[in-house]
């Protein structure tokens, strides 16, 4: 695995291939569950429920009282290409969901809703940040690229969101915005 930390100048020329990412209609491309701190499974699919999120995932188990509006954690599947230039690196960032879909607050503000093979979630308000691990596994231009305004405002290290309806999800299925 290739652990070559980009410059800052090497990750905003990747800023043009994020922002064409699908407004409406994006595919899932990796699904990871957190069995424990610090453990990855790679799935090719996985169960989404209201009360566990990922249902083998540690979410739950974190901490004393979870909050729903962080049961999944989704990041923009561009991004972290371009961060960790290798697809088995990609777990390393901890999220759950990886998908080919533009997360920005313009495109998907707290509220909007995602259908996502058959279930249905709703984008968070609660903020998704780079932290301590992120640095030590992809570098500190890493952090501070989807820590920048801009990457806060094109939600560069993802976003948060809950469980509204229980349903089955796979690699290759479709994360759609909810028509009303």
């Amino acid at each position: 695995m290739s652990e070559r930390h980009l410059t800052r100048a090497e990750l905003d020329a990747g800023l043009d291939m994020i922002r064409n990412s699908p407004k409406d209609d994006g595919a899932v491309e990796l699904i990871v569950a957190r069995p424990q701190p610090g453990a990855r499974d790679v799935l090719e699919h996985a169960q989404l429920d209201p009360a566990a999120g990922v249902v083998s995932d540690s979410w739950g188990m974190r901490v004393a009282e979870p909050d729903p509006a962080t049961q999944l954690t989704i990041m923009n599947a561009r991004v972290i290409a371009l961060i960790a230039q290798d697809r088995a690196r990609w777990p390393l960032a901890g999220d759950q969901l990886y998908v080919d879909l533009d997360l920005a607050d313009e495109n998907l503000p707290p509220g909007t809703q995602l259908e996502i093979g058959d279930a249905l979630i709703e984008v968070s308000a609660e903020p998704h940040l780079g932290c301590g691990k992120f640095v030590a596994r992809f570098g500190v231009d890493a952090m501070k690229f989807v820590n920048s305004p801009l990457g806060r405002q094109l939600h560069l290290r993802g976003i948060n969101a809950r469980v509204v309806r229980a349903g089955a999800v796979r690699v290759g299925d479709r994360a759609r915005k909810k028509s009303d």
